[in-house]
């Protein structure tokens, strides 16, 4: 070679390194920015379907970019590394456990799985599979360096890896539904970001909003495996409460989420419901947590309700949080655990700030409460996570739900009195409780029954049953509901 062809040649020589190098650092940058994207856009991860495979196909594409950009097989730890730190930082001030610094407590520890372990599944793996295939694309032709069995165990290791992003695409892409009913109605729907089952043997029966338990709860598979008897007098409309189940995607923003809003939620879909089935009004029925947001849609509106019927009414939060903590307390230094009562005396008495605080009690009350006979109909969680009415993304939220939705309401309604604040309800009301719920909770319900205006009251106690009455008596919840249908309509 002359001198004069090296000289030519050099300067090529030096190009190529700078140019390997703003490669390799744009193989980084395309996660960043799908990262903040994927922040901004889906905060808590994709909620919807559609918006599931989107995830998974646009992070493939950048994970396929990213490796052939880098050359590099420590694309598959760098590119998924770089887009989890993207997202983090964007949602910084979204509020729940399962976008909070993670907790190393059992709701901690479940928030950590149905949060970013989901969100992992959805963006990650594809994020590594992608990369792992561009980094080969990238290096194809190159002299194979290594040993034969390491290379193939690696192969092997990415195809099971795609084989199991395969199998979450079609598992999300799978929809929900609900079970035929020959000559009635059944069929899934959303009013605005509410979830809402609707069911009954004969459309024009009378129409029926119930409304589940917990904050974010999710009560269709109850309502299904237990109180489909229902169906059979009404037209049941069961409700996903905003930020759980089929209503997570309402959830955001949290600062609206309160118990005005809870409240205008139930009249909103009572307004659905009578304009959709032409009706003047309709039966309401509020389990637990709803009760609260149940009882003032009835004080404002009414009009529009034939009756309210409630299964363990709230009265005053913090009383019976107050009480329900001295109950476990002694329990558990009845029994001799030194670690629950340890870590219920360093919390001290509720109200709490966060659901972490919390755990002891919701965790416990199980054990704490326990009674003969006890009817196991789960904690609304976990038969929930079961039925086909939800799909796969459904199943993750009404457990994603509950918690998230729990630390931000839950404070909110710690100052609610009905005692003081509702003293008169001009609908017919009828009140559910089993003689085994928290006592605390119990002896708040008495007094203010009592003292409580209303055309026609009553107060049932199911003698074997607890806090989830409705569903542990089935049958005779039915009854009741059957009688309330006689008294009432008109």
């Amino acid at each position: 070679m002359s001198l004069r062809e090296a000289d030519h040649q050099e300067p090529d020589h030096r190009e190529s390194a700078p140019r390997a190098s703003t490669l390799r650092i744009g193989g980084l940058l395309i996660p960043v920015v799908w990262g903040v994207i994927a922040g901004l856009w889906t905060p808590r991860g994709p909620v919807t379907a559609a918006q599931a495979l989107a995830s998974i196909g646009v992070s493939l594409v950048v994970g396929l970019g990213a490796g052939r950009l880098t050359r590099s097989r420590w694309s598959m730890l760098l590119a998924p590394v770089a887009f989890a730190a993207a997202v983090e930082l964007v949602r910084v001030g979204y509020a729940g456990p399962t976008v909070d610094f993670p907790h190393l407590d059992p709701l901690g520890i479940l928030a950590l799985l149905v949060g970013r372990g989901v969100h992992g599944l959805l963006a990650l793996l594809p994020l590594l599979v992608g990369a792992a295939y561009g980094a080969g694309l990238a290096r194809r032709g190159e002299p194979v360096r290594g040993r034969r069995l390491r290379r193939y165990l690696g192969r092997g290791t990415v195809g099971v890896l795609a084989a199991a992003t395969a199998l979450v695409a079609v598992g999300v892409a799978v929809p929900a539904g609900t079970a035929a009913i020959p000559g009635g109605i059944a069929e899934l729907t959303m009013v605005g970001k509410l979830g809402l089952m609707i069911r009954g043997v004969h459309p024009d029966a009378p129409v029926l909003l119930f409304m589940a338990g917990p904050p974010g709860g999710s009560e269709l598979g109850a309502m299904r495996l237990h109180l489909s008897g229902l169906e059979q007098h009404f037209v049941v409309a069961t409700a996903d409460r905003r930020g759980g189940g089929k209503s997570y995607g309402g959830l955001d923003p949290t600062g609206t989420l309160t118990l005005d809003d809870e409240t205008a939620s139930i009249l909103t879909l009572t307004d659905y419901l009578r304009k959709r089935f032409g009706k003047d009004k309709i039966y309401l029925l509020a389990q637990s947590g709803s009760t609260l947001p149940g009882v003032f849609a009835v004080q404002r509106h009414p009009e529009l309700f034939h009756a309210y019927v409630s299964a363990a009414q709230a009265v005053d939060l913090t009383a019976s949080d107050r009480s329900q903590y001295a109950d476990t307390l002694a329990w558990a230094r009845a029994k001799g655990d030194t670690a629950l009562a340890d870590q219920l005396t360093a919390l001290g008495p509720p109200p709490y700030r966060d659901i972490h605080s919390y755990a002891p009690m919701l965790l416990n009350e199980g054990g704490a409460f326990a009674y003969p006979g006890a009817i196991d109909t789960g904690s609304g969680q976990a038969e929930n996570f079961e039925v086909p009415e939800h799909s796969l993304l459904d199943k993750v939220h009404v457990f994603s739900g509950f918690l998230d939705t729990f630390g931000v309401l839950y404070p909110r309604e710690r100052d609610i009195d009905l005692r003081t604040m509702v003293t008169r309800l001009d609908v017919p009301s009828y009140f559910v409780d089993g003689a085994h719920d928290v006592p605390g909770r119990l002896a708040l319900m008495q007094p203010w029954f009592d003292a409580l205006q209303a055309p026609y009251k009553e107060r049932v106690i199911f003698p074997d049953a607890g806090h989830r009455s409705m569903f542990e008596k089935p049958a005779e919840f039915v009854a009741l509901m059957d009688r309330v249908l006689t008294e009432t309509r008109g």
